[in-house]
């Protein structure tokens, strides 16, 4: 007898008892359905894959894992003693022009302990069909059992005859091979040396490699171009050995006169604005590289006028990927790299990127991606809504909830103390305004642009010092650790300024929340706000009290943050002034030397957490958030992973049909 049930898509699971392993290995093959098919029969656990397009190259595989799933159902089966009241089908080809011959046998009654649901997918013209069948429930005689089996492979037969027609229930609309991705302002130049800010450093990502690569999720290093690489035992010579068979997108193969030209581009730049990403991620040292070369064809050097072990972490910034100038047919220069994606077509407010297949990493998931300018979060919504576009990275936070992805970047704000000023040079002053700052109450302040932040360095940085917090307390702490530092200032107010910027996160607004806290604290202080260049101007020259400002760890690497904000060298007035605290500290700065300067990992993390520690009970500046990286994705969009950087890779995206494939 058949009960007819409620119909399963692409479903293998087993209402009662257990699962064969052969099931469960079948059910992997869902990663990639694009290519296979599954066919689930009735009982018999059998996964029949099936080509989506008759000149799919995965055809003779897919015969082969049949076979492979025939075995193991009769070796690996825990359960030999209830077989399928059904034998397998044959293998199956589903072709867009007419349907393969099926054939089913019936087998002698076996009393089926299983209910589970017969569910097959089929293929006509390259688009998907669906049908349910009936759930076979309960034992079933030898002439029920013929006939349901006789049952089947007619209406098997019937539905690929029409699947083949065009004649079935409504297909999904064919899959898009392109991933449409929305920026905030569409980059002018696609020069990774001036890939510092907005969407450049994004869009460079995808064109050019670097010698060395950030790992997913974290500054952590791993090999690119470069496959090794050594450090002399001065520390003055870093030598790169690189992959072998590397091409540009040209077809040329890369080699180490390319790096080293590449590199000495930037290095020997006529114009500050043409190296812009050099000056930055040194951090005030851009003259710590004294050249680079080539020793042979795969290997570079880069000779150094002192030790200096940040250099490996900033060589995987997209501002110093590897380039070469081409002249293109219109008697133009222009750059090209090995990435994973080359430039086909670039017009206002669109920029299309073709996938290279020959990438010595593996081909990227999508064939195209298609870079636009969406300005507005309106336009955005509606993109994603129609489908014309897949993930959006805004500079702010979406306002939309679905399919909002976020991660703590590596934009830090903190409050900075002139502990060349009273009261704030006394370190229990500075000890109490931490204990009375609420990160409850900041997070609410920050409004999904940051999330408070209880260490020196943000998430995504290796080198982090985990321990107690930094903000927070009780009113009783506050008021001893004042009574033990001489109280707080009579006569004239502590100042503090503050940018009047207010995107994406609203200093102001912030800035009034802390003197609104400080103020209950009984520590009060005037609020003073400028324009962004002003306001840097004021800090350099050290007029504040008090200043919340921003920085980032631009290279990923610890000493580019702990460094400029900490060290006595940044805290000398004037332009060059980073050290807005304007601290010193000898025991601090030899500590933050020494680890600048060894190539030994783990020996630089402990020193990293010795200068946290100093920092932690000096305080000449507190950590207040850090700021998220947000994106807005429709559904349907795979495999993106938000990097801390903001360099997300968007090489392994992909789009999902509304079924589940690929």
């Amino acid at each position: 007898m058949y009960a007819w049930r409620s119909w399963t898509w692409i479903s293998y699971s087993v209402r009662r008892r257990r699962v064969l392993a052969s099931d469960i290995d079948a059910g992997r093959n869902l990663e990639n359905p694009s290519r296979l098919g599954l066919l689930f029969l009735s009982n018999s656990f059998i996964a029949h894959p099936f080509s989506l397009d008759p000149s799919c190259a995965a055809r003779t595989r897919a015969f082969r894992l049949v076979v492979e799933y025939r075995r193991l159902e009769k070796r690996k089966s825990r359960l030999a003693a209830y077989l399928p009241t059904i034998e397998p089908l044959n293998s199956l080809h589903f072709s867009s022009c007419r349907p393969s011959a099926l054939c089913a046998t019936a087998t002698t009654h076996v009393k089926s302990k299983f209910r589970t649901v017969c569910v097959h997918a089929v293929c006509g013209g390259n688009r998907w069909h669906r049908w349910g069948v009936p759930r076979i429930k309960g034992p079933m005689c030898g002439p029920a059992l013929r006939r349901s089996g006789l049952a089947l492979l007619l209406f098997l037969l019937a539905s690929v005859w029409t699947a083949a027609r065009g004649l079935s229930a409504p297909a999904t609309e064919e899959l898009r091979r392109e991933v449409r991705v929305g920026v905030s302002g569409l980059p002018s130049t696609l020069d990774p040396a001036t890939a510092l800010e907005g969407a450049v450093p994004l869009v460079a990502h995808q064109l050019f490699d670097t010698l060395v690569a950030y790992r997913e999720g974290s500054t952590d290093i791993e090999p690119a171009l470069a496959i090794r690489w050594s450090v002399g035992r001065d520390g003055l010579v870093w030598s790169f050995l690189l992959r072998d068979g590397v091409r540009f997108h040209d077809g040329t193969l890369l080699t180490a006169t390319d790096v080293a030209a590449s590199f000495e581009r930037q290095l020997r730049a006529e114009t500050p604005a043409s190296a812009v990403v050099w000056s930055a991620l040194f951090r005030g040292l851009p003259g710590i590289v004294r050249a680079v070369k080539a020793t042979d064809r795969r290997t570079v050097q880069f000779l150094l006028v002192q030790p200096y072990a940040p250099l490996l972490t900033v060589l995987a910034h997209p501002g110093l990927a590897v380039v070469k100038s081409v002249t293109g047919s219109d008697g133009t220069a222009r750059l090209i790299g090995t990435g994973r994606y080359r430039v086909v077509d670039a017009s206002p407010g669109r920029l299309a990127l073709e996938a290279v297949p020959s990438h010595w990493a593996g081909p990227p998931r999508s064939e195209r991606l298609v870079i636009l300018d969406v300005v507005t979060e309106d336009q955005a919504e509606g993109d994603l809504d129609a489908n014309t576009l897949d993930i959006w990275f805004p500079a702010w936070p979406p306002r939309r909830a679905e399919g909002a992805l976020s991660v703590p970047g590596l934009r830090v704000g903190y409050l900075a103390f002139q502990t060349e000023k009273e009261p704030l040079s006394r370190k229990k002053v500075r000890q109490a305004i931490a204990v009375a700052l609420d990160p409850a109450a900041l997070g609410v302040a920050l409004e999904r642009t940051a999330v408070p932040l209880q260490s020196f360095l943000p998430p995504g940085v290796w080198g982090r010092r985990e321990g107690s917090s930094l903000l927070g307390g009780g009113r009783q702490t506050v008021k001893a650790l004042l009574a033990e530092g001489g109280g707080w200032a009579t006569g004239v107010l502590p100042t503090l300024l503050v940018s009047s910027e207010t995107s994406p996160v609203n200093l102001p607004k912030l800035a009034e929340l802390i003197q609104l806290t400080l103020g209950a604290a009984e520590m009060p202080v005037n609020l003073r706000t400028e324009e962004p260049d002003a306001v840097r101007m004021s800090y350099q020259k050290g007029e504040h009290d008090l200043a919340l400002v921003e920085g980032a760890v631009v290279g990923g690497d610890p000493h580019l943050f702990l460094f400029p904000l900490s060290a006595s060298e940044a805290a000398a007035k004037g332009p060059r002034a980073l050290n807005f605290s304007f601290y010193r500290n000898a025991r601090l700065d030899d500590t933050l030397i020494r680890a600048s300067q060894l190539s030994f990992r783990p020996e630089r993390q402990r020193l990293y957490q010795r200068a946290q520690a100093i920092l932690a009970d000096d305080l000449p500046w507190i950590p207040i958030y850090v700021r998220l990286h947000w994106a807005l994705v429709r559904n349907g969009v795979r495999g993106l992973r938000l990097h801390p950087t903001g360099f997300h890779r968007l090489d392994a995206v992909g789009l999902e049909a509304a079924g589940g494939t690929p």
